[in-house]
């Protein structure tokens, strides 16, 4: 996969609630001179509540929060960077849908030891820790989806960032490269991988 320019395709932070997504999205957003969108700002007050309640939501709750982020994420200009959940490959096909242009999600695999120790340290979120293990339950890894980025292992949110723009740079100068016919080019076709 070619991504024609990255100044001109909006990145997807994903993830369980807890797992630094908003704080990747903040440093992408910085370096790369575009707006954040808080995927959480974007829920209906209906939604806040449930899960204030530690009430799981369900696919009609989240039908209209993924709606909106992707026609956010479907602005033309300026290119953004989001953060959302995205658990489920369905959803992460309606953001797609809905925002109409491609898209480059960034997954953050974090085990739930650390998602807990997260979560345990961020008092007044409406989402409780309660809920951690129906997001775990909910998510889908992203195996088969060419345009997810997976970054597992140790790092600093900063570091984290670094090291998917280094990916995704990297990753698209060799499709170019191979397109071109370039005998530097590399033999793996991807965009989709784990980082350790």
């Amino acid at each position: 996969m070619i991504i024609a320019s990255m100044q001109e395709t909006p990145i997807v932070v994903m993830g369980v609630s807890g797992c630094g997504k908003s704080t990747v999205a903040r440093i992408l957003s910085d370096r790369m001179g575009r707006p954040f969108i808080e995927g959480d700002d974007l829920h209906p007050p209906a939604n806040v509540a449930k899960m204030s309640a530690g009430i799981a939501l369900t696919d009609e709750d989240r039908a209209s929060w993924l709606a909106q982020t992707g026609e956010f994420l479907g602005a033309p200009h300026p290119t953004s960077v989001a953060s959302c959940s995205a658990l489920r490959s369905r959803y992460r096909q309606r953001l797609r849908d809905a925002a109409a242009r491609p898209l480059i999600f960034l997954y953050l695999q974090v085990p739930r030891s650390e998602v807990v120790e997260r979560m345990s340290s961020r008092p007044g979120h409406f989402m409780p820790i309660s809920l951690v293990d129906s997001q775990f339950a909910a998510l889908e890894e992203p195996c088969d989806e060419p345009d997810v980025v997976t970054i597992t292992g140790p790092g600093t949110a900063s570091e984290l960032a670094d090291r998917f723009l280094y990916h995704v740079f990297t990753m698209n100068r060799a499709a170019i490269d191979r397109q071109a016919g370039s005998a530097k080019a590399f033999t793996t076709p991807i965009i989709s991988s784990s980082l350790d």
